[in-house]
């Protein structure tokens, strides 16, 4: 059964001993973050703090903080779910007589999936005067602008045609009725916004605080423009999602979340918004936004407030991501018949790609390298695409929106040897090789090696002076990749380097090659690749929390657990 609202799936997490309640007393700036980051890491149930300074309801953090929480909101594993509904799809093009038959449990999804008007409005059993104080709304990183609303389900409408979309976008918090709309570039909300102002009408909006957990997943998947988040977390549910007209808007909103602020975006009314610790792991600068101005809150009686904390990985959005593209991902077999699979890396965001051929598990980071060892030449298969649409958060091209993004094809390629892996003597010669250079190199920290393919060299300081260098040694020249990285980087943990490396570059700027040239032209590049992925002047900083917030933690940590 699925679900009816965030209270019952905390309760059914408790039950399972996948919930634990905090009764004393903590703070929700700063303490709550550092509390959620150790029990994720520490593999610790969800957390429900009942006793939040200052606010009048309590907070839930961590509910989708792990494959099993995922797991228990949808009911099935992720992966299940996805090789079934492109099971079905594929099966239904064209449609033939038996398919209602061998495919009943996903068309009854599909024949659920329609909102219904719900009866009895949970989410309106108070309507109060907006007073976002008494909400446990958190500071999560030091350097933040403020509190922000960091799992806000923002409701819009298309004012030409009444299409929804729902969205999730951080909400500074600037008084007890107003909140910043951090609305990025290719964002529904944004795309509706637009087009009011394009006409000049008030733009309504809700924004709910607590859904049940297939509408949360439904409102972060990445749908395509036009399907309907409200629909496609009915097909997740299996049943449909109750929704009910607002109290002081005339748009639909969810009939059992926790909370609904309901109100408007001025057309033309922007305010400064940020800095806020992102899913990057820095902070993300401040920019002028929208504004969100609230005429009512309405919530259940017993609301619990709902939040997220994003930053360094491992967080929570590593869970949530990785289930909406278990779900999505086989769908791209739709539109590329010849993708076999897909598989987005959360810590390395989004300006590089890198193909396999059909035979590798793309999940796997070391068969991954092994590809690229095996088949990758820069003179045929690297792509660099200059000066094209960049995620909002990512700041590396120092241009708001605007970047570069390149592509390494290391597929097989009929009639084309494979790269060699060295021997026993190779790889002494390589470590003999590093040992002289952390000697020569003063600047360098640590270097290690990975599956024969990917050196990393931890730099103290800006490291492009000693790419250049290492990328045209010649003891070298058997690896593809040389990649710098700052000093905060663990070169012995994947997750730990993947991020460093690839949230820390702009591929047009900070990439070179043992041997560049042009052709007319046509840039031509041989040899090993090198990555200046350190940290840079001009870059925000990268969150870290305070010593005396981590000393209270300790001091206070067996107290939260009793």
């Amino acid at each position: 059964m699925p679900f009816q609202t965030l209270g019952d799936f905390a309760r059914h997490l408790e039950s399972l001993g996948e919930l634990h309640r905090v009764k004393t007393e903590v703070d929700p700036e700063l303490e709550i973050t550092e509390i959620a980051v150790r029990a994720l890491l520490e593999k610790r149930p969800a957390l429900l703090f009942e006793n939040v300074k200052g606010a009048k309801f309590p907070l839930a953090i961590n509910l989708l903080a792990s494959e099993k929480r995922i797991e228990l909101a949808l009911g099935k594993h992720p992966d299940q779910l996805g090789e079934e509904l492109i099971h079905f799809v594929e099966a239904a093009m064209p449609p033939k007589p038996r398919l209602i038959v061998d495919h009943w449990p996903m068309v009854k999804r599909f024949l659920a999936a329609r909102p219904k008007r719900g009866s009895n409005a949970l989410s309106q059993q108070v309507v109060a005067e907006p007073q976002l104080s008494h909400l446990p709304i958190q500071k999560c990183w030091p350097e933040d602008g403020g509190r922000f609303i960091t799992l806000g389900q923002v409701f819009t409408y298309d004012p030409r045609d009444g299409k929804r979309n729902v969205g999730m976008y951080r909400m500074q918090i600037y008084d007890e009725r107003t909140t910043g709309m951090h609305w990025q570039i290719q964002k529904g909300g944004g795309f509706h916004y637009y087009q009011a102002q394009k006409l000049n009408r008030e733009f309504e909006i809700a924004v709910a605080l607590g859904t049940d957990p297939a509408l949360l997943l439904a409102t972060i998947a990445a749908l395509p423009e036009g399907i309907d988040e409200v629909m496609f977390a009915g097909f997740l549910r299996s049943a449909a999602v109750p929704m009910t007209r607002g109290k002081s808007v005339a748009i639909a909103v969810p009939a059992h979340a926790e909370f609904i602020l309901e109100g408007a975006v001025p057309l033309n009314e922007t305010r400064l918004e940020g800095p806020f610790g992102d899913h990057f792991g820095h902070y993300s600068h401040a920019a002028d936004f929208p504004v969100f101005h609230i005429k009512k809150i309405t919530h259940r009686r017993e609301a619990i407030y709902p939040c997220t904390v994003v930053g360094k990985p491992p967080m929570e959005d590593k869970f949530i991501g990785d289930a909406t593209q278990q779900i999505l991902g086989p769908l791209a077999r739709l539109i590329h018949k010849e993708i076999k699979s897909v598989w987005a890396y959360y810590e390395a965001v989004t300006k590089c790609i890198v193909l396999v051929s059909d035979h590798v598990n793309v999940r796997d980071w070391k068969s991954v390298l092994r590809e690229i060892k095996m088949n990758f030449d820069p003179h045929y298969d690297f792509v660099m695409i200059p000066k094209v649409p960049l995620d909002t958060l990512d700041f590396t091209s120092f241009k708001m929106n605007l970047g570069s993004k390149m592509i390494l094809d290391a597929t097989v390629k009929p009639g084309r040897g494979e790269g060699e892996r060295g021997g026993a003597g190779e790889r002494e010669k390589r470590e003999n090789v590093l040992a002289r250079l952390l000697r020569e190199y003063p600047m360098m920290r640590e270097a290690c090696i990975h599956d024969e393919t990917l050196m990393l060299v931890k730099v103290a300081g800006e490291g492009r002076k000693i790419v250049e260098s290492l990328v045209k040694i010649p003891e070298l020249s058997g690896l593809k990749i040389i990649a710098a990285v700052s000093e905060d980087v663990d070169l012995h943990s994947q997750e730990s380097y993947i991020w460093g490396v690839f949230t820390r570059f702009d591929a047009e700027r900070d990439v070179i090659f043992s041997e560049q040239s042009l052709i007319g032209i046509s840039p031509v590049y041989r040899g090993v690749m090198g990555i200046d992925a350190t940290w840079k002047p001009g870059y925000p900083g990268p969150l870290v929390m305070p010593e005396e917030i981590r000393e209270k933690v300790d001091k206070r940590w067996e107290e939260y657990w009793r």
